[in-house]
């Protein structure tokens, strides 16, 4: 279990952290062929991008360094919340694939934090 929740955070930081590059550095080129993007205003999704990279490194530092590791449940679990926001804006747009997107990187993070909370804990 304790491999598998490695990989899982591995491939949700580096997919979290993309997207948090998409929304601090290339904002203006993405929301031009984003239509959900005009749903919210240019600060919230930087603020978004910003707890998005916050969150990814906080799913491996912690955990890796044995130093604080419920900070990778609560990024997880930040995460997961922000999943469910991302869903109630790509519905509003009706678009179908990003919605299901949302859904599952949500329910990899709430497995994260559920995994490494009861499952596997760091200690």
């Amino acid at each position: 279990m304790n491999s598998l929740l490695w990989v899982l955070q591995i491939l949700g930081a580096l997919v979290y952290g993309a997207s948090a590059v998409m929304k601090l550095f290339m904002f203006d080129k993405i929301s031009a062929d984003v239509q959900s993007f005009g749903a919210l205003p240019r600060e919230a999704w930087m603020a978004l991008g910003l707890i998005e990279l916050v969150c990814a490194v906080a799913l491996i530092v912690p955990a890796a360094l044995h130093r604080q590791p419920v900070l990778t449940v609560a990024a997880a679990t930040v995460l997961a919340i922000e999943s469910l926001l991302f869903i109630w804006v790509h519905v509003q747009y009706h678009e179908i694939p990003p919605i299901i997107m949302s859904a599952i990187l949500g329910l990899l993070m709430a497995f994260i934090a559920y995994g490494r909370m009861v499952l596997s804990p760091i200690t």
